[in-house]
This record gives structure tokens, sequence and C-alpha cells, in this order.
């Protein structure tokens, strides 16, 4: 089994947003499904308790982004738990290796805003650290 499916399964079972809300509209959430321009799509699962939320940010061009933009729904400092663009998975290693604090900045018509980096064709999931 390659790396990534393995990842992904661990990430699903530990990871109460990908399962426990599956099939209601409450457990998922639109960032950003409008930037055409760059062709990048963000969006929130959510878990049946609000703190047990990740952040999806999804690149579907080649190109990398440094200092991209995005709503955030809670003023928390984010961590990179996944990117399909990490260096063990053949990804050219553009990853996000540092908390990115959310910033109040409302921005997507979220009350909070987070700049982070976006490796080319890839997804990204973040959880937002909540005490």
């Amino acid at each position: 089994m390659h790396d990534y499916v393995k990842d992904l399964n661990h990430l699903y079972i530990t990871e109460p947003a990908l399962y426990e809300v599956d099939f209601h509209y409450e457990g998922f959430e639109w960032i950003d499904c409008n930037d055409t321009e760059h062709s990048i799509v963000s969006f929130i699962r959510k878990g049946k308790d609000w703190r047990d939320m990740l952040i999806f940010v999804c690149n579907f061009t080649p190109a990398v982004h440094d200092n991209y933009r995005i709503g955030a729904p809670v003023d928390a400092a984010y961590i990179e738990i996944f990117n399909s663009d990490s260096e063990k998975y053949g990804g050219s290693n553009v990853l996000n290796v540092n908390e990115i604090k959310a910033e109040n900045l409302p921005y997507h018509q979220k009350p909070y805003s987070i700049v982070l980096k976006i490796p080319p064709l890839a997804a990204v999931i973040l959880r937002p650290l909540i005490k």
C-alpha cells in the first residue's frame, strides 16, 4: 500500500470531521468555491463537536501560491496535518511547516483569515488548535 493511502486511511479513522456527519449538510461548509482564476477550492469538514473541524484547500493547477489567503472560522492557530505535495508522496515538498495563526481580518464571509502556502496540483488539510 502506498504511503498516501495509508496516511489518508489513518486520517479517516482518527478525524471525526471525516466520518461523523457524512450524509448531512451540517458536516460541510464552503470557504471559497469561486476562485476560477487560480483553480483553488477550499472548504470545511465538520464533526459532531464544533471543535472537530478540518480545512481543505485543493489546487488544481501546477502553480505554487506562497501567500494565499482564505477565510477561517475560528481565531486559532492552524497546523497542516496532510499535504499531498509532500516529498514522501513524490511531490515537490511545498509545505506549511509552522503553525498558521488566524488574523482578525474577515475573509470569504468568515470572521478570521489565514495565509498559507498552496502547493501545486495538491490538497492540503489543516486542523485548528482549539483549546
